[in-house]
């Protein structure tokens, strides 16, 4: 299909309660009709703590609670949450689709300034995921700062960035997503929770839909809760790169894990 229908929920989490953050997500979920898809931000059912793995629901109990909304709303839905996996905690984003087929992918880039890669192992796939004729490359947080792991290698059409990203660093957050959506010629949505954490950090959300030109489709306003919905054009992203082709010129790499 060209048009992708996509909706972000820029939402506060409850300090380590994943029966609440289910709870609160179950009433804006119970409002969406006529999405593709709809991401949540990143450890949605914790907040961004450490000690979340070990305190936190199963993998599941969210990933039975994503495929209930999955199939009721139609949508492909995702969000990424703190699980305690076999070989050590991760930090998973999950993407469910309404027959309830699960994508997986495990944060790269752990943010040490909290200690992050002390208590989660990191991810070694890069996943690309295929959703209603489009190809989708979800990533966390942090992974945003290393433009060598999102590059494009013509082999994604959207860029999808979960995050808990504290207000002190907004203006990076917001000028790196442009960035990524300029650099691989992609629409990047990223979602950001609001609110402050039980560390007491705060957020002001300022989750955006951003199109290869870096033309912003939406925003939220800034530590407000909001839904932001956009229309991304599969016909026009094609005819933007076919028109302005500066991947021909991209330099060729490898990347060692």
């Amino acid at each position: 299909m060209s048009t992708l229908n996509i909706s972000l929920l820029q939402q506060p989490l409850a300090w380590m309660d994943g029966e609440a953050n289910l709870n609160h997500f179950d009433r804006l979920l119970a409002e969406i009709q006529g999405r593709d898809l709809v991401i949540l931000p990143e450890m949605f059912t914790t907040g961004f703590a450490m000690e979340a793995a070990g305190r936190a629901l199963p993998q599941g109990r969210v990933v039975e609670w994503l495929q209930q909304w999955a199939k009721t709303t139609g949508a492909m839905i995702g969000g990424s949450a703190a699980i305690g996996a076999a070989d050590g905690a991760v930090n998973r984003f999950l993407l469910v689709e309404p027959q309830g087929r699960v994508h997986v992918y495990d944060k790269r880039h752990l943010f040490r300034m909290a200690d992050e890669h002390r208590h989660y192992q990191a991810g070694q796939k890069r996943v690309v995921v295929d959703w209603r004729g489009w190809r989708i490359l979800p990533q966390v947080c942090y992974d945003l700062r290393f433009p060598v792991w999102s590059r494009n290698r013509q082999d994604y059409d959207l860029a999808l960035y979960v995050a808990n990203w504290p207000a002190p660093r907004a203006n990076h957050w917001q000028t790196l997503l442009a960035a990524r959506a300029i650099e691989n010629q992609a629409y990047v949505a990223g979602c950001n929770r609001v609110g402050t954490d039980g560390n007491g950090h705060q957020y002001s959300g300022d989750s955006m839909i951003i199109d290869p030109s870096g033309n912003v489709l939406a925003k939220g306003a800034p530590g407000q809760e909001a839904r932001l919905d956009a229309s991304l054009s599969l016909d026009s992203l094609r005819e933007y790169r076919q028109a302005f082709p500066a991947w021909l010129d991209a330099d060729t790499f490898t990347l060692d894990n």
